[in-house]
């Protein structure tokens, strides 16, 4: 499978590729293609000393969109309309929304759009994509551990059975993560709202990568 990441410079987008061209052909995606390739080399390099395999290829944003079969939206919420607006050829794609939408006070609150969540959003952008919400509360920094498993539950959510079957079997091709099936788009509203809880949970309680699990 071949694997798009939009934003992929940054560190969830670096973390995703880590992991996920040990096993498929990842394309780390930026606006600018210079960063690509520093992102690129990076990980590229971190893989080799640790001896695994990766396929690992720099491009742009609208080269993600070119060359990949799955294309992941790893950027802030904020950029969405922004970024759509300089892609093209979109349409039939399977799309991944990992976005969560928050503000920081006191405490981290999420703060979805009238659309009722970034995924929702993405669905109304694209018409003619297969969005799917997945990856959505998986830490940030656990990721980038590779000498560390990752063992999340992560829920996927998606109008679209055959986008969702994709992605479930993309989920569960990464280290110890388990896909879970958790409905249609609809649901994501809520998907997206664990992760400002498991944060809130993690930084009032003093605890490291906390994440989420169903058994």
């Amino acid at each position: 499978m071949k694997v798009g990441i939009i934003g992929g410079t940054g560190g969830i987008g670096q973390g995703m590729a880590l992991r996920l061209s040990q096993n498929q052909t990842v394309y780390i995606g930026s606006r600018l293609e210079e960063k690509a390739q520093a992102a690129c080399e990076l990980c590229s390099y971190a893989l080799k000393v640790l001896g695994l395999p990766f396929d690992l290829v720099p491009t742009t944003n609208q080269g993600v969109v070119d060359q990949a079969d799955v294309v992941v939206f790893s950027i802030p919420a904020e950029n969405l309309e922004r970024t759509i607006e300089s892609l093209q050829g979109l349409e039939g794609k399977t799309v991944i929304s990992l976005m969560n939408p928050m503000v920081r006070a006191d405490f981290f609150k999420y703060n979805p759009p009238e659309e009722g969540s970034a995924a929702l959003k993405l669905q109304k952008l694209l018409p003619n994509s297969k969005i799917v919400a997945a990856f959505n509360n998986i830490p940030a920094g656990k990721w980038q551990q590779l000498s560390e498993p990752l063992d999340y539950s992560v829920c996927v959510c998606s109008d679209h059975a055959d986008a969702k079957a994709e992605v479930m079997e993309l989920v569960n091709s990464i280290s110890e993560l388990k896909a879970v099936d958790a409905g249609p788009l609809a649901v994501s509203p809520y998907v997206e709202a664990i992760t400002p809880l498991v944060i809130n949970i993690a930084r009032f309680g003093k605890l490291r990568d906390v994440g989420v699990y169903f058994k």
